[in-house]
């Protein structure tokens, strides 16, 4: 979870720099559509962040494994969806779109096994009457 936790505040970092970059740096460079998928990067990877944050500090003894599962599928999922998207708009190169989507799977996948792991919490928990 430790590691969870460092990458979190790095993806968290790198959102708010990279969307500072975008709105400074790349402003009349690139074309606005490619801005805009910029900007979707950005909020995507600052979404999943605080998504990974509330996993890092939930760190519940009862699905500790799935949290840590779920997190990691987050990570992953945001590095490709998001980095892919920003690889295409600083280089041009259309193809890495295709790898947008494999993120986005990774994305749903770590979202289901997080709710397999609240379920799992909240059964023990009131199996415990917490």
């Amino acid at each position: 979870m430790k590691v969870l936790a460092v990458i979190t505040a790095m993806l968290g970092f790198l959102g708010v720099a990279l969307g500072a970059f975008g709105a400074h740096g790349l402003r009349g460079i690139v074309e606005p559509e490619l801005l805009s998928v910029w900007q979707t990067a950005v909020q995507y990877q600052m979404f999943h962040t605080l998504v990974l944050l509330s996993i890092v500090l939930a760190g519940s003894r009862h699905a500790a494994s799935l949290l840590v599962i779920s997190g990691w599928l987050l990570v992953a999922g945001t590095v490709l969806f998001s980095g892919s998207l920003y690889a295409l708009v600083i280089t041009g190169i259309k193809p890495l779109g295709m790898v947008t989507p494999f993120g986005g799977v990774l994305l749903l996948i770590g979202w289901l096994v997080l709710l397999f792991a609240l379920i799992r919490v909240v059964t023990a928990q009131q199996a415990i009457g917490e």
